[in-house]
């Protein structure tokens, strides 16, 4: 049995997702956010990820933490740079857990749960919750992309170590 979390990296809200499961059998999940205060300095919500991730890595010890690889949109390249600078503290909690770690892009994830790599957010909700059996909507959004980074983890990469 693997247990895997996947994290959708946000600044305003971290998703967090946890699935237990060996092939393609999940047999348990659980999920949830890491929200911060838009109030607060980015180096104090940078802060508050890191140590709110870290304690919880090591407090789950798992086989895998599948984290979404950055992308940036050239529209939005500011977006991009503090995405990364999400990313990179989420890199550095899974690694101070000693937590394998795979970066996996969300272009992946979309393909491995509904079969689209082009699928809209409301898309790879839908996919996730049939896939767990979840009766109700999965939120936040950055939720049910955790799931489905921990579910890709699974599935692609689960039988690993």
């Amino acid at each position: 049995m693997k247990k895997i979390v996947g994290i959708d990296p946000g600044l305003a809200g971290t998703g967090i997702g946890v699935v237990l499961g060996e092939n393609l059998n999940i047999h348990e999940y659980s999920f949830g956010s890491i929200s911060t205060d838009a109030k607060d300095a980015p180096q104090v919500r940078l802060s508050h990820i890191y140590s709110k991730t870290k304690a919880f890595l090591e407090q789950q010890q798992p086989d895998l933490v599948v984290i979404e690889d950055i992308y940036s949109l050239e529209k939005y390249p500011g977006s991009g740079i503090m995405l990364g600078k999400v990313s990179g503290v989420l890199l550095l909690a899974a690694f101070k857990a000693g937590a394998q770690i795979r970066e996996v892009s969300v272009r992946e994830v979309k393909k491995i749960v509904t079969g689209n790599g082009g699928a809209d957010k409301h898309q790879v909700e839908r996919s996730v919750r049939n896939l767990l059996n979840h009766g109700s909507p999965i939120r936040p959004f950055h939720s049910s992309d955790a799931l489905g980074l921990a579910i890709t983890g699974l599935y692609r990469y689960g039988k690993e170590g």
